[in-house]
């Protein structure tokens, strides 16, 4: 799988480029067929302290699966939509599964 990782107005660290990628590639477990996915990373002006906006967009064949979180920093919001990713790719397989 192929992971982009788009930051927003703002350099990203190679850290944290890391940390998205291992934590995306896990997302084959669950699914084998992910094709790409993009990640936008935004800082919204704002005086919250959740101002980090986090967006997961994943291609699998015939279909796009995105997911939108909202958190203290990245890695947080990154793993929330990364388990609420799983969750709707183990629905996508058992979906397949039921048909075949």
């Amino acid at each position: 799988m192929k992971v982009n990782v788009n930051a927003v107005n703002f350099a990203v660290d190679q850290k944290l480029v890391l940390f998205i990628q291992e934590r995306l590639l896990k997302l084959e477990k669950f699914y084998d067929k992910i094709v790409t996915s993009d990640v936008f990373l935004k800082v919204e002006k704002t005086s919250e302290k959740e101002n980090k906006l986090i967006e997961v967009k994943i291609h699998v064949p015939g279909d796009d699966f995105m997911v939108k979180k909202q958190c203290k920093s990245f890695e947080e919001g990154i793993e929330l939509a990364a388990e609420s990713l799983e969750r709707v790719l183990v629905k996508r397989k058992e979906k397949i599964r039921s048909h075949i």
